[in-house]
């Protein structure tokens, strides 16, 4: 059910799973997996994933297929956990969180989502 809209490619800083939010690495060409609601997420990673120095396509519009880190319900937004998994998002007051996009099923830990991307940041 993905449907990416624009995908370019990057090099991976560190090893990227397939179906992981990213967020830029050391340089402009780089990128890395997310660990943190707070990090800079820019995408995600596609069918593949790549390993250390390999090229990757990252999903940067468009519904793209994310793993889940938890139970997280049709609609809801979307956030990184610390092993680049989309869980829902849920600041807790005065933390900002970068979301990822809205989940377009609902699902539990491990399963392979469409998240429509849409990048913003949520505050508590």
């Amino acid at each position: 059910m993905a449907n990416p809209l624009f995908t370019k490619n990057f090099i991976a800083g560190a090893a990227i799973t397939k179906y992981r939010i990213v967020k830029f690495g050391a340089d402009d060409d780089h990128v890395i997996q997310a660990s943190a609601s707070s990090d800079s997420i820019i995408g995600v990673s596609d069918s593949l994933g790549a390993g250390t120095g390999e090229r990757v396509d990252i999903v940067l519009s468009g519904i793209a297929e994310i793993e889940l880190g938890g139970s997280v319900n049709r609609g809801t937004v979307v956030t990184a956990d610390s092993n680049g998994r989309a869980v829902q998002c849920s600041p807790s007051t005065g933390v900002n969180q970068r979301l990822i996009g809205i989940s377009m099923v609902g699902g539990t830990t491990g399963d392979i989502a469409p998240v429509l991307i849409a990048l913003s940041v949520m505050q508590g």
